[in-house]
């Protein structure tokens, strides 16, 4: 799963989940993609926060031999990047606990409304799950307080 900064002609900011790349181009050039906010199918690719490492820019670096560049901690952005999606998973997504499987297949086959969910599941659950052509993916167990 793909998440892309997405905005509109009139800078309506929004994102969207994808598959892959080619999933996204595919999706736009056949019209799919709509701004949320006012509907115009004229989308483009928006520099992500999280890509960026911060809302802040970032300083301007003289320049410097290969050998004597600085070392850059990936792991700060990394972990701020865990946060967030984190977070939006906790705040989108509803906690079915150990019905998971139930509740996946239930929205999977239509008998009950669409939404994202999450919860537990056992290995042979969750390999069950994907043999039925039910997109499913594993996470530790998020539970708010434990982003410190």
């Amino acid at each position: 799963m793909i998440i892309f900064d997405l905005a509109c002609q009139h800078d309506h900011r929004f994102e969207g989940w994808f598959q892959s790349r080619e999933d996204f181009d595919d999706q736009l050039a056949s019209g799919l993609i709509a701004c949320p906010h006012c509907g115009l199918l004229a989308i483009r690719r928006v520099p992500s926060a999280v890509h960026l490492g911060g809302s802040a820019p970032a300083p301007a670096v003289a320049a410097t031999p290969v050998a004597e560049a600085p070392v850059i901690d990936m792991r700060a952005g990394a972990l701020a990047a865990f946060r967030q999606l984190t977070e939006m998973l906790l705040a989108n997504c509803e906690d079915v606990g150990a019905d998971f499987a139930e509740e996946a297949r239930r929205i999977h086959y239509v008998e009950a409304p669409e939404r994202s969910i999450r919860g537990e599941a056992s290995a042979e659950e969750y390999e069950a799950l994907l043999e039925e052509g039910i997109e499913v993916f594993r996470l530790a167990r998020l539970k708010p307080g434990d982003l410190h």
